[in-house]
């Protein structure tokens, strides 16, 4: 009886997936308010194992460092694969979502995968983020 209860509590890849894309979805929502309070452009980013904010200032990216909440972080699993689907065309070197100044974006599915596991995070352009 112990060891079914023990291996119960060890969560699967699938479930690892999903509590990072509840994460992302909670920080992209929070990235879009703080373009709009800001007035400025903002970009969650992916970079290797990880991903980050950026806040548009004088035409130049920077990391946003004065909010511990938007930080840089990394994936659970550094062989997490990311993708996003968006009606704008997306540069292979840089996988971004920008967000603006107007409470209305663009709508796009984000997608982490790790092996035959996926999980995504969909956004409708107007703040409802979504993960299936």
């Amino acid at each position: 009886m112990l060891g079914a209860v023990s291996l119960n509590a060890v969560q699967s890849v699938h479930q690892k997936l999903q509590t990072d894309a509840h994460r992302i979805s909670l920080l992209l929502q929070l990235a879009r308010e703080e373009a709009i309070v800001r007035n400025r452009q903002t970009a969650f980013e992916v970079f290797g194992e990880g991903y980050q904010f950026l806040v548009l200032n004088e035409n130049k990216w920077e990391k946003i460092t004065d909010l511990d909440t938007l930080r840089g972080r990394q994936f659970t699993f550094p062989d997490t694969q990311v993708s996003i689907l968006s009606q704008d065309t997306v540069s292979a070197d840089k996988l971004r979502i920008v967000f603006g100044r107007e409470p209305v974006s663009r709508p796009f599915k984000l997608i982490l995968r790790v092996g035959s596991d996926q999980v995504a995070v969909n956004a409708d352009g107007v703040g409802h983020f979504v993960v299936e």
